[in-house]
């Protein structure tokens, strides 16, 4: 049926399959109301999740007195969320949300007005917003809507829209432009912007719509055609964080088709230092507005110069678990996309909201456990057993989007365990004591600052964990964030030092040789050694560290041990000496502000992990960092008890012997 390499027959039926539901359902697929899945639904409109959640719980507490943040936030699922889009954009309209202001004196039509080529239909969404205190009919494309007083409602619009018999002028949505065409070209695969005056994107034919979280419209590939307006565009080129970008400003010709000729410079080569940077969590389908095959997945990869793609099948809400048939299809094997630069394969996101979503990178076969705790059905097993059973199929295992709530260094793991389902990574606790867990997704689309202060408590209590990254990024995704950002936005390097392949790469990872960035190149040494490395040290030994960056993003280094910040100073390079009295260990952090290298919203970051100073033979256990995860554990017996669901008394108590297990072993860290 299908000669595609990269759409075996299973797998196109998939995506066929998903098309028909986003089409009899939206871009949640038909998925149950969960709270991402309502945020799904809104921030197609919003882009930004926070510009959706301050509203949301707004809307949820006054409906809901009494109840904490935590416990609204599981209620998302109840909100109006075309109610919640007009309330979080008030007065301001969105590019791709014209608003009609009922108001009692008529209606008011407010646009950023669309650029059409001519003979390409119209189409947009269109906000009915209320400020009228009785109901109001509009009549759209000949359907009848009740917008109830002070309601909202987001219609889809092709042609006439009335209000209580009154046609509206629609020619403020849109007008038409004379066609040209412009050919792209780099000369190796890139990431493309084209833009108009108004910040409307154009691209080739095929390609979905997709907006970064700067709200900038991109798209992969090389000597591309795109049809355009013959008007004044911008055009901009990049491939990743490794590149600069260039921009240049064209008029093309009515009609005709003008080349553009543009190459982004390199900043940095990792690969030719043999450090290769992949991205350990990326969905191809996860809802969305565009179901995605492979062939996407393809062009991203090589756009961006991604060395390491780990594509990842997963549930969202119910049974269905997207991309199975890939998975199926693929595991154990190098897509065929790959190269002697470039790897790609297809991994699972094991997912269970109360403790956490576990990822694995390598798998020989494809698992049969995927998902627990959806649907009212129990949370059980433990992720452990999850763990154990993606270890016995060669996986490289880790926890993604790792932790939500702010949360310093000095804070109890209370802060962190306030809440019901909220999809952190509670059980790593006690899965890294046990040996089941390589990696913490430091770099991710969430709290980077709270995840990396956890990491550092749980190496600091004598855990062996690599820094790791992954944006879940989601390929069928065309408007939300850092989800429809390009593939490794954020990225963990790992030294591998000969070939790239599965094998190597995941060595590198279980080896610790890593650091994780949202951009900036960052290297750390101590006596010479880099991270993943151990050195077995006399006690009053001195050794020298020194860490470098590139990147203009970057504003401040850090040099770490388990007792804190040892050094701080400028970009660029740090170094500092240490006398050792006891084991620890050395990281070196980078930070800086908003950038235009940097899509997560707090700014610039990377982190690597740990270079171990064992003394007299002891590993670091320091003694503050185990009894925080001994209290860690406590605290989440209590969660479990409170949120969590569970058929029977054992299938609580599988949960609580994991924790006793994970404690026994903190204890015996501990001094005498």
């Amino acid at each position: 049926m299908c000669h595609d390499p990269l759409l075996p027959e299973a797998v196109a039926h998939a995506v066929t399959h998903y098309r028909s539901l986003r089409d009899e359902h939206g871009v949640t697929w038909g998925e149950p109301t969960l709270s991402y899945v309502t945020q799904a639904r809104a921030t197609v409109f919003l882009d930004l999740r926070h510009r959706f959640w301050a509203p949301a719980l707004h809307l949820l507490a006054a409906r809901h007195p009494g109840l904490s943040a935590g416990e609204l936030e599981d209620r998302l699922g109840e909100v109006d969320v075309d109610l919640v889009v007009r309330d979080a954009l008030g007065d301001e309209v969105a590019d791709n949300l014209p608003a009609l202001r009922l108001t009692p004196s008529g209606a008011t039509l407010e646009a950023v007005g669309q650029v059409l080529l001519d003979g390409v239909p119209f189409r947009t969404a269109l906000l009915l917003d209320s400020r009228r205190d009785d109901p109001v009919e509009v009549v759209v494309d000949g359907v009848r809507h009740e917008v109830p007083p002070r309601g909202a409602e987001i219609v889809e619009v092709t042609g006439e829209v009335s209000v209580a018999g009154r046609p509206v002028d629609l020619s403020p949505l849109a007008r038409r432009a004379a066609a040209a065409a412009l050919r792209l070209r780099a000369g190796f695969p890139c990431r493309w912007s084209v833009t108009g005056a108004n910040g409307q994107g154009w691209y080739p034919e095929g390609a979905p719509p997709k907006v970064d979280a700067h709200g900038s419209p991109y798209f992969h590939g090389d000597d591309l055609v795109v049809a355009v307006p013959a008007e004044p565009l911008t055009v901009t080129v990049t491939r990743g964080m490794e590149y600069t970008s260039a921009e240049a400003v064209v008029t093309p010709a009515q009609g005709g088709e003008t080349l553009v000729e543009l190459t982004p410079e390199r900043l940095y080569d990792a690969a030719a230092r043999g450090w290769y940077g992949g991205d350990l969590h990326v969905h191809l389908n996860w809802m969305g507005e565009e179901p995605a095959a492979p062939g996407l997945a393809a062009a991203a990869q090589h756009g961006e110069d991604l060395h390491v793609l780990n594509l990842v099948a997963g549930n969202v809400a119910a049974e269905r678990v997207y991309d199975a048939e890939a998975l199926e299809h693929w595991a154990g094997r190098d897509l065929p996309w790959s190269d002697d630069r470039h790897l790609a394969r297809w991994g699972v996101e094991y997912r269970n909201d109360l403790v956490g979503h576990a990822t694995a990178f390598g798998l020989r076969a494809a698992p049969e456990r995927r998902h627990s705790g959806f649907l009212g059905t129990a949370d059980w097993p433990p992720n452990a057993v999850a763990l154990e059973e993606l270890r016995a199929l060669g996986g490289v295992t880790g926890y993604g989007h790792p932790f939500h709530t702010p949360f310093g260094d000095d804070d109890p793991p209370d802060v962190v365990l306030d809440r019901g389902r909220n999809c952190s990574a509670r059980e790593i606790v006690a899965d890294a004591a046990l040996g089941l867990v390589d990696g913490l997704d430091v770099l991710n689309h969430s709290s980077v600052a709270a995840t990396a202060a956890v990491y550092r408590r749980l190496i600091g209590a004598g855990n062996r964990l690599a820094v790791t990254a992954g944006t879940d990024a989601v390929l069928s995704f065309c408007r939300r964030g850092t989800a429809s950002s390009p593939p490794g936005w954020e990225r963990v390097y790992a030294y591998v030092g000969g070939p790239l392949t599965a094998e190597s790469y995941a060595e590198a990872l279980l080896l610790g040789r890593t650091f994780a960035t949202s951009g900036p190149w960052l290297e750390l040494t101590v006596n010479g050694h880099g991270p993943g490395d151990t050195l077995d040290l006399p006690v009053g030994a001195r050794v020298e560290i020194a860490v470098s960056s590139v990147g203009p993003e970057v504003e401040s280094l850090e040099i770490r041990t388990a007792d804190g910040v040892l050094a701080q100073g400028p970009p660029g390079r740090l170094t500092a000496s240490l006398v050792v009295g006891e084991p620890t260990y050395v990281v070196a952090v980078a930070t800086g502000g908003p950038h235009p290298r940097a899509f997560h919203p707090s700014g610039a970051y990377a982190h690597t992990s740990p270079v171990y100073l064992d003394v007299a033979g002891e590993h670091v256990a320091r003694e503050a960092d185990v009894r925080w995860c001994l209290a860690w554990l406590d605290r989440l017996t209590e969660l479990l008890r409170e949120h969590g669901t569970f058929e029977t008394e054992e299938q609580l108590a599988d949960h609580l012997h994991l924790y006793d297990r994970a404690r026994a072993v903190y204890r015996g860290r501990l001094p005498a």
